[in-house]
């Protein structure tokens, strides 16, 4: 079997340019590439019938983060929470936690303030505009 190597983490968004803004002037991330996909072999592929989608990678430091806006649109989507089978989040590293919460804009959705495990690793959740979860880390020196 070939070997295997990451190539993005992907959330589903219902606005893009709403998202990229937020990952863009919230959590710094640089754009990489906008595009967009559709015809038949893409609908196939993500068994969505007539399927299109618009994309944005995102430089998320050691993960590309592509974020995906589909048409048709799914409908209706609760709040997803951490503990829901299946749930996802995004893990991004920061060097400093307290900072890095400081200068967040109050308009950012936290689960809570930053948190001491007790292996010693700092989290902060947050959500992004469509509401998936980041999770924030700084890691035990």
């Amino acid at each position: 079997m070939p070997e295997l190597q990451s190539h993005h983490v992907g959330l589903t968004v219902s606005d893009l340019d709403r998202a990229v803004d937020f990952y863009r002037d919230i959590l710094d991330c640089s754009v990489i590439a906008e595009f967009e996909v559709s015809g038949e072999a893409f609908a196939t592929g993500v068994d969505i019938e007539e399927a299109s989608a618009r994309f944005a990678h995102l430089d998320g430091g050691s993960v590309r983060i592509e974020l995906v806006e589909y048409e048709p649109p799914a409908e209706g989507r609760s709040v997803p929470q951490l503990n829901d089978t299946g749930a996802t989040h995004l893990g991004l590293e920061v060097e400093n936690l307290d900072v890095f919460y400081e200068q967040l804009p109050s308009t950012v959705k936290t689960l809570s303030s930053p948190q001491t495990t007790e292996t010693g690793t700092r989290i902060l959740f947050l959500r992004d505009p469509e509401d998936n979860l980041i999770e924030i880390l700084e890691l035990d020196a």
